[in-house]
């Protein structure tokens, strides 16, 4: 079997824990690799219906010396709930896993937060490895230690802060993932870009006027500055008290979109990226984000050939309603992470209903 062809290793390093960020290619079939970071002698994979065909027996081959367990659960942000996480739970507790044993994220970021969420609560914390398998996951959701599920009513509301033993990184993943989720993952991509500015922005958005796939060979450049970028966040400010919050940059105008289609109309990015530009538009009013760097955003989005407008037919006012629900509300204030120009964000917690009103009016297909 082929070997890990390492491309970067960062190192997470907080206070209590540090761990690696490993990216490159041949991860999942390296045996060794995989068996490092996994010393107990119980081990649970948690995967989906999608992953499991492809990259399963990869991870029961690196364990089968030991007891190794397996739940599949269905593909989807719909099913990251209290139902499949009480399901992992019930298996966990059936096969009788104790307080040193490993869960193992193998997924996007479904699967990532829900397995987080399982091993930051099961007996109080147990470890839990990372192996993303899509880009969003791999550029942002397996990094950091949020983990969570959602609530009917909004999104990621129940959940806890819980680091991963380590993130391992296996570019070859990508070459199996859908177009579409490739794409919903740009967003997240174009979103570091927005807020490092500078060489960055220019990386991506010369990438993505060529033309960004899993095959451009800029691809792992680009990931691996957005781990870097997020890892400076999460080592400044592990649980979001202060700077890591700008990386829910357009994430108050998605979660509420997502809730309001129950977490079945658009993939998460997709919602991402008609959230980053209900926070350009928001950020004209408040920051003075001028019509170039607007239109700049604008057409990043189209070059990702991602949605970019909220569709005709959403209740506005529902929506707003949802916004409501966000877990950034503080002091009953709804905080957003608007842009002074690229490169440049801050938190915002002083929208007025008018402006915000106004800004999902101006969202709007066609307006």
């Amino acid at each position: 079997m082929a070997k890990f062809n390492l491309y970067q290793e960062l190192v997470i390093d907080l206070s209590r824990q540090e761990y690696p960020i490993l990216i490159g290619q041949n991860a999942l079939t390296d045996k060794d690799l995989l068996r490092r970071y996994v010393p107990s002698s119980q081990v649970l994979i948690i995967t989906n219906e999608t992953i499991a065909p492809l990259y399963l027996n990869y991870l029961q081959s690196a364990f089968a010396d030991r007891q190794c367990d397996l739940l599949i659960l269905k593909d989807g942000e719909a099913f990251k709930n209290q139902e499949s996480l009480f399901t992992i739970y019930d298996l966990l507790i059936a096969k009788q896993h104790h307080r040193d044993t490993t869960l193992i994220a193998l997924g996007g970021g479904v699967i990532g937060d829900i397995t987080g969420f399982a091993a930051a609560t099961y007996q109080r914390g147990v470890r839990f490895l990372q192996i993303p398998t899509t880009l969003l996951a791999q550029v942002d959701a397996s990094i950091g230690g949020k983990t969570a599920i959602n609530h009917p009513l909004a999104k990621n509301m129940i959940g806890s802060f819980h680091q991963p033993s380590a993130v391992i990184i296996d570019l070859n993943t990508l070459q199996t993932l859908p177009l579409r989720e490739f794409r919903a993952g740009l967003a997240e991509i174009i979103k570091y870009a927005l807020l490092a500015g500078g060489e960055f922005l220019d990386l991506v958005y010369k990438t993505l006027e060529k033309g960004l796939d899993s095959n451009t060979p800029e691809l792992a450049q680009i990931i691996s500055q957005c781990c870097e970028i997020k890892a400076g966040f999460v080592q400044e400010d592990e649980r979001e008290s202060g700077q890591r919050a700008l990386l829910n940059l357009g994430h108050t105008f998605a979660h509420a979109l997502e809730a309001y289609t129950h977490y079945k109309r658009w993939l998460h990015g997709e919602a991402v990226a008609i959230g980053l530009y209900c926070a350009a538009l928001l950020s004209q009013v408040y920051a003075q984000f001028d019509e170039k760097a607007l239109h700049l955003v604008d057409k990043m989005l189209m070059m990702a050939k991602l949605p970019n407008r909220i569709p005709r037919e959403v209740d506005l006012d529902e929506l707003r309603t949802l916004m409501s629900q966000d877990k950034k509300v503080k002091n009953k204030r709804l905080r957003f992470i608007l842009i002074k120009a690229i490169g440049s964000c801050y938190i915002e917690d002083k929208v007025s209903e008018d402006n915000l009103r106004a800004t999902l009016r101006d969202a709007v297909e066609g307006d």
